[in-house]
């Protein structure tokens, strides 16, 4: 059993019967004394893809559900397939892209640091490293004087990913992303 205070994005609990991957978590502590935080959890249920939201207190214990990791690395995209391999084995996992929604913005060809949840012989979600670093494509010219400190432009990344970065990044840049937020974290 795990407490809902114990839970983090991507943990996998057991719902009805059914492995549930944590989407997305929101404290909320009330301001009344003596009043419980509450945890509202954003679930995504691995056979039927539905999302399930359901709030908890700290102490509400959820089944834990069984599962291996496996390091693997994105090989290539082929339509709306992704394949990854592997790395223990070499063998080949492959996912459509529905099923890795959130994680396709970040995805290039090799790169590593992938984690693989496996229950079974099936692929429950993959978790991406903390920050990816991505080329930009295409965004507006720099501005001449601007500082570090200076406005945001739009920018396009390699993978269409559009994220906000500071005025003098230039096309051509590599620039390291957070994947849980999608924000600018710095020049690569």
């Amino acid at each position: 059993m795990i407490k809902a205070c114990d839970l983090e994005k991507n943990s996998v609990v057991q719902i009805n019967g059914d492995p549930h991957v944590v989407e997305q978590i929101r404290v909320q502590t009330p301001s009344a004394r003596g009043a419980a935080t509450l945890y509202k959890i954003r679930f995504r249920n691995v056979r039927t893809r539905a999302k399930l939201d359901q709030t908890f207190k700290g102490d509400d214990a959820l089944q834990d559900s069984e599962f291996d990791t496996r390091t693997v690395s994105f090989s290539y995209r082929e339509g709306d397939h992704f394949v990854f391999m592997d790395l223990d084995d070499y063998s080949q996992i492959e996912l459509n892209a529905d099923e890795i929604e959130d994680a396709v913005p970040y995805l290039t060809d090799g790169l590593e640091g992938i984690k693989a949840l496996v229950q079974g012989e099936k692929v429950l979600c993959i978790q991406l490293p903390d920050s990816v670093d991505l080329e930009i494509v295409e965004t507006a010219p720099s501005m001449r004087g601007a500082s570090v400190t200076a406005r945001t432009k739009a920018a396009k990344l390699e993978t269409g990913l559009v994220v906000q970065v500071p005025e003098y990044i230039e096309q051509g840049t590599r620039v390291r992303v957070d994947t849980r937020t999608g924000d600018f974290i710095q020049r690569a």
